[in-house]
């Protein structure tokens, strides 16, 4: 058996003192002696395994000689191993040595429990000992019953998601989301993680929806994750980028919304009187889904007359309704008719009475009054309907831009 006065546990594994008779029959003690006493190398190295693996003390002693080395576990006063016999009853514990100098203590299947302090011990008188950490480091683990699950809330209320986990050294937590993305905190601000157990989203809305990860990790692998939905609900709302749009007789146009609803909306198009516009071949409804937006769309092929109106894009669940509305109306098409040209002979006398022909040109098409190049002049044609035309002032106009003056000649 073994005693432990404060840290120091003795066992009784003092030599046996031998016994001689001399011819005189007096009978005299005897110790085998050594040359030199033994000693420790070096101090047994503090051990760090994950949980299940096997552990490895070391004990180094020079000049053991017939000593005995034997290992103890401290906080239990527990006798593991004498020399090369196995003294405990637990079946994971073995120990083996090389050339009787460095003796291992073999722990398989390492538990929490294990972990502790450990004896090296030299049956010398007084007793040599010295001791080593077993460190018994255990990966994160998420426990389930107190951590959030899916979860569905209303926009605009607060939320609080949790998650819990054990493991040694204590696991940190970290949140992120499944792709990636970042997470909005409010004010235009963003983080790609949040740290701590608890992530308090105030005034959740549909940004905020999506897959969550709980992240546990302490340093020992592998780090584990439970992934958490957020749903959030909200009534549907519909934006229109173009709410009057003209169209050609004849051509095909693209009427666009954007829903956004959660849960999933039904989507759809009337026209004018109410009517649900179906698949057909005047009409051509798309949608294009992307979680809680929708993209809709409605093609009317070759437009007629019949097809200007208003348009509705309705979106609806089972928290509302909405819609709005686009106008389509008519573009005329552009005239092809040739331009009318007028061209009329004007005669003035310019200083010595000569008499120069010139043409005035009236096109419908110029808008102002124009003195071109080709020593004509450009007229409105609506200048000359309803009205006299001062041609005696146009002339005038004509002479002072060819540069004539009145006190040399025209030419």
């Amino acid at each position: 058996m073994s005693q432990i006065q404060g840290n120091k546990p003795l066992i009784h594994l003092r030599r046996v003192k031998q016994t001689k008779c001399n011819r005189a029959g007096i009978i005299r003690e005897a110790h085998t002696t050594v040359s030199e006493s033994p000693r420790f190398i070096g101090p047994i190295t503090n051990v760090t395994v994950p949980v299940g693996r096997e552990a490895i003390l070391e004990c180094t002693v020079d000049n053991l000689s017939t000593f005995r080395i034997a290992w103890l576990r401290v906080d239990t006063q527990t006798i593991l191993t004498i020399y090369i016999h196995v003294i405990t009853k637990n079946h994971r514990i073995n120990v083996s040595h090389a050339e009787h100098k460095t003796w291992f203590l073999h722990i398989k299947d390492v538990r929490e429990s294990d972990r502790g302090w450990y004896m090296c011990q030299i049956n010398t008188d007084p007793m040599k000992s010295q001791i080593g950490y077993l460190d018994v480091v255990v990966p994160p683990d998420i426990l389930d019953y107190s951590t959030s699950t899916d979860m569905v809330v209303r926009e605009g209320s607060n939320v609080s998601l949790r998650c819990a986990a054990t493991g040694s050294p204590e696991p940190s937590i970290a949140w992120r989301r499944e792709g990636g993305e970042p997470i909005p905190l409010g004010n235009g601000q963003e983080a790609p993680s949040i740290e701590g157990s608890v992530f308090n989203i105030t005034r959740v809305n549909r940004l905020h929806m999506g897959p969550y990860l709980c992240i546990a990790s302490n340093g020992v692998p592998p780090s584990v994750s439970k992934r958490i939905m957020l749903i959030v609900h909200f009534p549907p709302m519909i934006w229109i980028q173009n709410q009057l749009v003209g169209a050609l007789v004849g051509q095909e146009i693209t009427l666009e919304c954007h829903s956004e609803a959660y849960p999933k909306s039904i989507n759809y198009w009337t026209k004018d009187g109410g009517n649900i516009i179906s698949h057909g071949a005047k009409y051509e409804p798309v949608l294009v889904d992307n979680a809680y937006k929708v993209h809709m769309k409605l093609m009317i092929k070759s437009v007629s007359n019949n097809d200007y109106g208003s348009y509705k894009c309705v979106s609806k669940n089972s928290l509302g309704e909405t819609d709005g509305t686009i106008k389509l109306y008519h573009i005329p098409s552009p005239s092809t008719q040739p331009e009318e040209t007028t061209t009329i002979q004007v005669f003035s006398t310019v200083h010595n009475y000569e008499k120069v022909a010139e043409n005035i040109t009236i096109q419908g098409k110029k808008k102002k009054q124009k003195i071109e190049k080709s020593n004509s002049i450009m007229l409105d044609s609506k200048t000359t309907k309803g009205r006299d035309v001062d041609i005696r002032g146009e002339v005038q106009k004509f002479v002072e831009w060819r540069g004539w003056s009145g006190d040399r000649d025209a030419r």
